[in-house]
């Protein structure tokens, strides 16, 4: 997976490609986690993410917890693949996708 990090003053965009699993969600934890303190809205671009796994779920569950305390986070280009998983875990519910 591939991180593409962008950060304009309290906001960070993060574009991954490729796939979030068990392997990779280490490194989107530790990205974001080495800015929280410093932003306040938190932009995720998924739209060549093509594969989640449990693990990245994890990662996007503990994101929102910490985001929802400050500004927000929002998903974007979500393909129907993740979509898909997102539906059957009820993270649809809890997450914003645009």
């Amino acid at each position: 997976m591939n991180i593409d990090k962008l950060v304009e003053d309290k906001k960070m965009t993060l574009k991954l490609s490729g796939r979030l699993d068990t392997t990779t969600s280490p490194d989107l934890d530790a990205t974001i986690n080495e800015q929280v303190d410093s932003i306040d809205e938190l932009l995720l671009d998924f739209s060549e993410l093509e594969y989640i796994s449990s693990a990245g779920l994890r990662v996007l569950l503990s994101a929102q917890k910490k985001m929802g305390k400050k500004g927000g986070m929002t998903l974007t280009g979500v393909h129907d693949t993740v979509m898909e998983v997102f539906e059957v875990t009820g993270f649809a519910d809890i997450l914003t996708i645009e």
